[in-house]
């Protein structure tokens, strides 16, 4: 990156204790905005870096997750790796943890401790029900906070006669909680720069899922009719499903006229929006009777030549083919010990500033001497340190 134009983050200096993937996505995200991540591993490794899919031993998702971070080793279990860990504190603006609350206060580097020796820090907490209250000290994944949340319960509403919850692959809560980390570390570093004193920010994935849960938040307070047919949902085609969404007036119109039957606006089953959501079982079948009779790709043209918010249902494979793709660099491409491969950029970009993912995975401890030397340890400092 050019001196003229150095990403948003240039200069900033991370300490970064996270693991699995709410924390690494976050830190990684600011690696990527041009933060320096200096990832602390314990001497076995972070436990992605076991995870499928292996390559020569590579991790991939370890390496999506912990790109452009440096590798530091250190057992935490030993008090010089602990007084290492306040030396470096001292020289960093922010620190982020994942850990269960109280395991860093036990370590002795909690924040009270670490602000002690850097009032400036910014220091991120990530856990499953935030540092305080009755439920603090419950262990958490992601899984685990989709079902406690009414997450699973509440897409389960939308799978009509269904009973059993859906088994969970897709995981959310860490990435949403991952997301809220980032944009907390923000506002607390702007402040700190304003008011020369940082502080902690404390991250509940369950917190991050129920704000997810925008109509079902609002329905759990009062008293409610739901029609009998969720409104977003797959129409049948003649060799598959489209998923099509009327949020409007205008696109429910440009829809009707979509499919030759402008009657629809006028229908008093449909006309009006509360009727037409209480109806909207009733107005898929008569919809059906149109689609059913085209290919996906017919309908969706259709669709698409009257504006109608639409999209035939894709594989992860099919959709990493749009052409939007490589237009807007959503895919970038990292290295690791096996090769190269491709990895998701962030979804955002900047006028005035660039971003670039990786392109390296460290491998584990790669600049545990470089960062130590960098610190002020000396050789035989850094060689008890290794042991």
């Amino acid at each position: 990156m050019s001196e003229a134009n150095p990403r948003p983050l240039h200069g900033v200096r991370v300490l970064d204790f996270s693991t699995t993937i709410a924390g690494p996505h976050c830190t990684r995200l600011l690696a990527d905005m041009g933060a320096e991540i200096i990832k602390i591993e314990a001497p076995e490794g972070e436990l992605m870096r076991s995870r499928p899919v292996q390559r020569n031993g590579a991790g991939t998702m370890f390496g999506q997750l912990n790109a452009g971070k440096r590798s530091l080793v250190l057992d935490l279990k030993r008090p010089e790796a602990v007084a290492a860990v306040k030396k470096l504190v001292a020289g960093v603006d922010i620190v982020v943890e994942n850990y269960r609350p109280g395991v860093m206060k036990r370590l002795g580097l909690d924040y009270p401790e670490l602000a002690r020796i850097n009032p400036k820090l910014v220091y991120c907490a990530i856990s499953g029900y935030g540092q305080t209250g009755p439920g603090a000290g419950r262990p958490a994944y992601a899984p685990v906070i989709h079902a406690a949340t009414g997450f699973d319960r509440a897409h389960l509403f939308y799978q009509q006669g269904r009973e059993r919850p859906d088994n969970c692959g897709i995981f959310v809560a860490d990435y949403a909680s991952g997301a809220y980390a980032l944009g907390g570390i923000l506002a607390a570093l702007h402040q700190c720069h304003v008011t020369g004193k940082g502080q902690m920010v404390d991250v509940s994935m369950f917190e991050s899922l129920v704000g997810m849960l925008l109509g079902e938040v609002n329905r759990a307070q009062f008293d409610f009719e739901m029609p009998s047919r969720p409104m977003y949902g797959p129409v049948e085609a003649k060799d598959g499903y489209v998923m099509l969404a009327t949020a409007s007036e205008r696109t429910f119109q440009d829809m009707a006229t979509a499919a030759g039957r402008r009657d629809w606006l006028t229908d008093p089953r449909f006309e009006k929006y509360a009727d037409r959501r209480m109806n909207w079982d009733q107005f898929v079948d008569e919809f059906e009777a149109w689609s059913k009779t085209l290919t996906v790709e017919e309908c969706v043209a259709a669709l698409d030549r009257h504006g109608v918010p639409c999209s035939p249902y894709y594989t992860v494979t099919e959709a990493l083919q749009d052409p939007q793709v490589a237009h807007r660099g959503t895919l970038c491409t990292i290295e690791d010990s096996a090769g190269s491969y491709k990895s998701p950029a962030p979804p955002f970009r900047f006028s005035g500033s660039a971003l670039q993912s990786g392109p390296k995975v460290s491998s584990l401890g790669e600049h545990t001497r470089e960062i130590l030397e960098q610190a002020g340890f000396s050789a035989a400092e850094i060689a008890a340190l290794a042991k």
